[in-house]
Protein backbone atom coordinates (compact mmCIF):
# COMPACT_ATOMS: atom_id res chain seq x y z
CA UNK A 1 0.00 0.00 0.00
CA UNK A 2 0.62 3.68 0.02
CA UNK A 3 2.44 3.66 3.60
CA UNK A 4 5.12 1.02 2.54
CA UNK A 5 5.63 3.02 -0.99
CA UNK A 6 6.28 6.35 0.65
CA UNK A 7 8.37 4.51 3.50
CA UNK A 8 10.97 2.64 0.82
CA UNK A 9 10.98 5.80 -0.92
CA UNK A 10 11.83 7.73 2.56
CA UNK A 11 14.53 4.81 2.71
CA UNK A 12 16.08 4.57 -0.22
CA UNK A 13 16.38 8.35 -0.24
CA UNK A 14 18.42 7.93 2.85
CA UNK A 15 20.57 5.78 2.08
CA UNK A 16 21.55 7.34 -1.57
CA UNK A 17 21.27 11.33 -0.59
CA UNK A 18 23.77 10.70 1.86
CA UNK A 19 26.81 11.83 0.33
CA UNK A 20 25.37 14.31 -1.42
CA UNK A 21 26.57 17.98 -1.31
CA UNK A 22 23.40 20.23 -0.38
CA UNK A 23 22.88 23.22 -3.22
CA UNK A 24 24.09 26.47 -2.26
CA UNK A 25 20.97 28.53 -0.43
CA UNK A 26 19.94 30.50 -3.29
CA UNK A 27 16.59 30.45 -2.82
CA UNK A 28 15.80 33.91 -1.75
CA UNK A 29 14.55 36.90 -2.89
CA UNK A 30 13.59 35.73 -6.30
CA UNK A 31 9.41 34.93 -6.06
CA UNK A 32 8.63 36.93 -2.89
CA UNK A 33 7.00 40.09 -2.37
CA UNK A 34 9.47 41.75 0.29
CA UNK A 35 12.03 43.11 -1.89
CA UNK A 36 15.74 45.40 -1.51
CA UNK A 37 14.33 49.14 -0.58
CA UNK A 38 16.13 51.18 -2.84
CA UNK A 39 17.81 54.03 -1.12
CA UNK A 40 18.59 51.95 1.94
CA UNK A 41 20.66 53.50 4.91
CA UNK A 42 20.47 51.23 8.28
CA UNK A 43 21.32 54.52 10.47
CA UNK A 44 18.30 56.51 9.22
CA UNK A 45 16.26 53.24 9.51
CA UNK A 46 17.51 52.96 13.50
CA UNK A 47 16.65 56.82 14.19
CA UNK A 48 13.60 56.31 12.82
CA UNK A 49 12.85 53.49 14.95
CA UNK A 50 14.44 55.05 18.03
CA UNK A 51 11.55 57.85 17.39
CA UNK A 52 8.89 55.13 17.23
CA UNK A 53 9.88 54.11 20.48
CA UNK A 54 10.27 57.43 22.38
CA UNK A 55 7.94 58.81 24.76
CA UNK A 56 4.52 56.77 26.01
CA UNK A 57 3.15 55.31 23.15
CA UNK A 58 4.27 53.55 20.06
CA UNK A 59 4.53 54.37 16.86
CA UNK A 60 3.39 50.77 15.29
CA UNK A 61 2.99 52.26 11.68
CA UNK A 62 6.75 53.15 11.57
CA UNK A 63 7.67 49.93 12.73
CA UNK A 64 5.53 48.53 9.81
CA UNK A 65 7.10 50.89 7.40
CA UNK A 66 10.32 49.85 8.27
CA UNK A 67 10.89 46.03 8.90
CA UNK A 68 8.26 45.43 6.56
CA UNK A 69 9.36 47.11 3.50
CA UNK A 70 13.40 45.56 4.10
CA UNK A 71 14.76 42.00 3.24
CA UNK A 72 16.25 40.21 6.11
CA UNK A 73 19.81 40.49 5.09
CA UNK A 74 18.59 44.84 5.45
CA UNK A 75 16.53 44.04 8.61
CA UNK A 76 20.43 42.45 10.32
CA UNK A 77 22.18 45.72 8.98
CA UNK A 78 19.32 47.83 11.16
CA UNK A 79 19.82 45.31 13.89
CA UNK A 80 23.50 46.11 14.17
CA UNK A 81 23.29 49.20 13.38
CA UNK A 82 20.61 49.81 16.25
CA UNK A 83 23.12 48.20 18.70
CA UNK A 84 25.92 50.16 17.82
CA UNK A 85 23.99 53.72 18.12
CA UNK A 86 21.45 52.82 20.53
CA UNK A 87 23.68 50.26 22.93
CA UNK A 88 21.17 47.95 23.07
CA UNK A 89 19.60 45.10 21.13
CA UNK A 90 16.20 45.94 18.81
CA UNK A 91 14.83 42.74 19.01
CA UNK A 92 14.67 43.16 23.08
CA UNK A 93 13.11 46.63 23.06
CA UNK A 94 10.40 45.79 20.32
CA UNK A 95 9.53 42.85 22.31
CA UNK A 96 8.82 45.19 25.40
CA UNK A 97 7.08 48.01 23.23
CA UNK A 98 5.20 45.46 21.48
CA UNK A 99 2.73 42.92 22.48
CA UNK A 100 0.50 40.11 20.81
CA UNK A 101 0.54 38.81 17.45
CA UNK A 102 2.26 42.24 15.78
CA UNK A 103 4.96 40.99 18.64
CA UNK A 104 4.92 37.72 17.06
CA UNK A 105 5.42 38.91 13.22
CA UNK A 106 8.23 41.89 14.17
CA UNK A 107 10.15 39.66 16.52
CA UNK A 108 10.03 36.98 13.43
CA UNK A 109 11.13 39.58 10.47
CA UNK A 110 14.12 40.42 12.52
CA UNK A 111 15.54 36.67 12.86
CA UNK A 112 17.39 35.25 9.82
CA UNK A 113 15.66 32.44 8.20
CA UNK A 114 17.62 29.55 10.07
CA UNK A 115 16.99 31.42 13.40
CA UNK A 116 13.64 31.79 13.02
CA UNK A 117 12.78 27.92 12.14
CA UNK A 118 15.13 26.76 14.94
CA UNK A 119 13.39 29.22 17.25
CA UNK A 120 10.00 27.70 16.00
CA UNK A 121 10.97 24.58 16.12
CA UNK A 122 11.80 24.77 19.81
CA UNK A 123 8.26 26.39 20.80
CA UNK A 124 6.74 24.11 19.14
CA UNK A 125 8.81 21.29 21.46
CA UNK A 126 8.67 23.62 24.72
CA UNK A 127 6.42 22.48 27.88
CA UNK A 128 3.66 20.19 27.97
CA UNK A 129 2.50 19.60 24.37
CA UNK A 130 3.98 19.48 20.83
CA UNK A 131 2.64 21.78 18.41
CA UNK A 132 2.66 18.85 15.29
CA UNK A 133 1.94 20.94 12.68
CA UNK A 134 5.30 23.40 12.78
CA UNK A 135 7.05 20.25 13.23
CA UNK A 136 5.70 19.14 9.64
CA UNK A 137 5.88 22.58 7.90
CA UNK A 138 9.15 23.10 8.59
CA UNK A 139 10.95 19.19 8.04
CA UNK A 140 8.92 18.65 5.15
CA UNK A 141 9.12 21.73 3.13
CA UNK A 142 12.67 22.89 3.91
CA UNK A 143 15.64 21.96 1.64
CA UNK A 144 18.27 19.45 2.59
CA UNK A 145 20.86 22.79 2.82
CA UNK A 146 18.55 24.55 4.69
CA UNK A 147 17.39 22.07 7.18
CA UNK A 148 21.55 21.26 7.48
CA UNK A 149 22.00 24.94 8.51
CA UNK A 150 18.67 24.88 11.13
CA UNK A 151 20.39 21.98 12.91
CA UNK A 152 23.45 23.71 13.03
CA UNK A 153 21.55 26.94 14.51
CA UNK A 154 19.50 24.73 16.90
CA UNK A 155 22.65 23.01 18.84
CA UNK A 156 24.59 26.25 18.70
CA UNK A 157 21.31 28.31 19.70
CA UNK A 158 19.87 25.61 22.37
CA UNK A 159 22.99 23.45 23.30
CA UNK A 160 20.68 20.11 22.19
CA UNK A 161 20.60 18.15 18.83
CA UNK A 162 17.50 18.83 17.23
CA UNK A 163 17.02 15.10 16.54
CA UNK A 164 17.61 14.00 20.00
CA UNK A 165 14.96 17.27 20.65
CA UNK A 166 12.09 15.90 18.36
CA UNK A 167 13.19 12.35 19.04
CA UNK A 168 12.03 12.66 23.11
CA UNK A 169 8.74 14.66 21.94
CA UNK A 170 7.26 12.07 18.85
CA UNK A 171 6.73 8.74 19.16
CA UNK A 172 6.59 5.89 16.52
CA UNK A 173 6.26 6.08 13.00
CA UNK A 174 5.54 9.94 13.05
CA UNK A 175 8.81 9.83 14.62
CA UNK A 176 10.77 7.86 12.26
CA UNK A 177 9.39 9.88 9.23
CA UNK A 178 10.40 13.30 10.95
CA UNK A 179 14.02 11.46 12.16
CA UNK A 180 14.09 10.72 8.18
CA UNK A 181 13.69 13.96 7.09
CA UNK A 182 15.91 15.71 9.61
CA UNK A 183 18.80 13.44 7.95
CA UNK A 184 18.16 13.32 4.77
CA UNK A 185 15.41 15.93 2.72
CA UNK A 186 13.24 14.50 0.22
CA UNK A 187 11.56 17.36 -1.39
CA UNK A 188 14.56 17.68 -3.40
CA UNK A 189 14.71 18.94 -7.10
CA UNK A 190 17.18 16.79 -8.39
CA UNK A 191 14.82 14.15 -7.03
CA UNK A 192 11.77 15.46 -7.20
CA UNK A 193 10.90 14.40 -11.11
CA UNK A 194 11.63 11.15 -10.03
CA UNK A 195 9.46 10.94 -6.88
CA UNK A 196 6.61 13.01 -9.37
CA UNK A 197 7.23 9.26 -11.63
CA UNK A 198 6.80 7.25 -8.72
CA UNK A 199 3.26 8.60 -8.06
CA UNK A 200 2.09 8.53 -11.46
CA UNK A 201 2.97 4.91 -11.37
CA UNK A 202 1.79 4.53 -8.56
CA UNK A 203 -1.60 5.40 -9.38
CA UNK A 204 -1.35 3.76 -13.10
CA UNK A 205 -0.92 0.31 -10.62
CA UNK A 206 -3.78 1.63 -7.53
CA UNK A 207 -6.12 3.51 -9.80
CA UNK A 208 -6.14 6.42 -6.88
CA UNK A 209 -3.83 9.00 -6.19
CA UNK A 210 -1.23 8.49 -3.55
CA UNK A 211 -2.72 11.18 -1.11
CA UNK A 212 -6.14 9.47 -1.36
CA UNK A 213 -4.35 6.06 -0.24
CA UNK A 214 -2.26 8.00 2.52
CA UNK A 215 -5.70 8.80 3.96
CA UNK A 216 -7.61 5.60 3.62
CA UNK A 217 -4.51 3.57 5.29
CA UNK A 218 -3.14 6.34 7.88
CA UNK A 219 -4.85 8.96 9.85
CA UNK A 220 -3.28 11.50 12.60
CA UNK A 221 0.48 12.93 12.79
CA UNK A 222 1.59 10.48 10.38
CA UNK A 223 -1.04 11.04 7.70
CA UNK A 224 -0.16 14.77 8.45
CA UNK A 225 3.09 14.39 7.60
CA UNK A 226 2.99 12.16 4.64
CA UNK A 227 0.83 14.37 2.70
CA UNK A 228 2.74 17.35 3.27
CA UNK A 229 5.80 15.60 1.95
CA UNK A 230 3.79 14.68 -1.26
CA UNK A 231 2.09 18.16 -1.21
CA UNK A 232 5.48 19.38 -1.38
CA UNK A 233 7.26 16.82 -3.63
CA UNK A 234 4.06 18.57 -5.83
CA UNK A 235 3.93 22.12 -5.31
CA UNK A 236 5.11 23.83 -2.47
CA UNK A 237 3.47 27.14 -2.62
CA UNK A 238 0.52 24.93 -3.19
CA UNK A 239 1.26 23.43 -0.05
CA UNK A 240 1.67 26.61 1.94
CA UNK A 241 -1.71 28.28 0.12
CA UNK A 242 -3.44 24.92 1.84
CA UNK A 243 -2.36 25.67 5.16
CA UNK A 244 -2.71 29.41 5.05
CA UNK A 245 -6.27 28.81 3.64
CA UNK A 246 -7.07 26.05 6.46
CA UNK A 247 -5.79 28.52 9.05
CA UNK A 248 -7.94 30.91 8.07
CA UNK A 249 -11.51 29.47 7.56
CA UNK A 250 -14.28 28.34 9.79
CA UNK A 251 -14.30 29.77 13.82
CA UNK A 252 -11.22 31.16 15.01
CA UNK A 253 -7.90 31.68 13.21
CA UNK A 254 -4.75 29.72 13.61
CA UNK A 255 -2.07 32.57 14.27
CA UNK A 256 0.75 30.51 14.72
CA UNK A 257 0.89 28.83 11.53
CA UNK A 258 -0.50 32.06 9.29
CA UNK A 259 2.33 33.94 11.09
CA UNK A 260 4.95 31.30 10.35
CA UNK A 261 4.13 31.24 6.72
CA UNK A 262 3.80 35.03 6.08
CA UNK A 263 7.08 35.39 7.64
CA UNK A 264 9.00 32.60 6.29
CA UNK A 265 7.91 32.75 2.80
CA UNK A 266 7.57 36.91 2.22
CA UNK A 267 10.59 36.86 0.56
CA UNK A 268 10.53 33.03 -1.09
CA UNK A 269 7.90 32.63 -2.74
CA UNK A 270 4.83 34.90 -1.57
CA UNK A 271 3.85 35.95 -5.03
CA UNK A 272 3.30 32.21 -6.20
CA UNK A 273 1.43 31.05 -2.80
CA UNK A 274 -0.68 34.26 -3.48
CA UNK A 275 -1.35 32.80 -7.14
CA UNK A 276 -2.12 29.18 -5.56
CA UNK A 277 -4.20 31.00 -3.19
CA UNK A 278 -6.17 32.24 -6.04
CA UNK A 279 -6.57 29.17 -8.34
CA UNK A 280 -7.24 27.21 -5.64
CA UNK A 281 -9.86 28.77 -3.49
CA UNK A 282 -11.18 31.85 -5.96
CA UNK A 283 -10.47 34.23 -3.26
CA UNK A 284 -7.44 36.79 -2.62
CA UNK A 285 -5.08 35.78 -0.02
CA UNK A 286 -4.95 39.45 0.56
CA UNK A 287 -9.20 39.31 1.37
CA UNK A 288 -8.85 36.63 3.50
CA UNK A 289 -6.12 38.23 6.09
CA UNK A 290 -8.40 41.57 5.88
CA UNK A 291 -11.60 39.32 7.00
CA UNK A 292 -9.47 37.19 9.40
CA UNK A 293 -7.35 39.53 11.43
CA UNK A 294 -7.04 43.60 12.85
CA UNK A 295 -5.22 46.11 14.08
CA UNK A 296 -1.55 46.33 13.17
CA UNK A 297 -1.23 42.74 13.03
CA UNK A 298 -3.38 42.83 10.25
CA UNK A 299 -1.36 45.93 8.43
CA UNK A 300 1.80 44.44 8.89
CA UNK A 301 0.38 41.03 7.52
CA UNK A 302 -0.92 42.65 4.57
CA UNK A 303 2.49 44.13 3.69
CA UNK A 304 4.24 40.63 3.59
CA UNK A 305 1.33 39.53 1.46
CA UNK A 306 1.34 42.06 -0.52
CA UNK A 307 -0.67 44.11 -2.84
CA UNK A 308 -4.35 42.72 -3.96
Amino acid sequence: GAIDILCSVVASFISSWENHTPPTMAAIGNRGTVTEAAGFNAEADTQKLREAMKGAGTNEATIIEVLAHRTNAQRQRIKEAYKQTVGKDLADDLSSELSGNFRCVVLGLLMLPPVYDAYELRSAMKGAGTEEACLIDILASRSNAEIKVIRDVYKKEYEKDLEDAVSGDTSGMFRRVLVSLLTVNLVHNQNRNHLLRVFEEYKKISGRDIEDSIKREMSGCLEDVFLAIVKCIRSKPAFFAERLYKSMKGLGTTDSVLIRIMVARAEIDMLDIKAQFLKMYGKSLHSFIKGDTSGDYRKILLVLCGGE
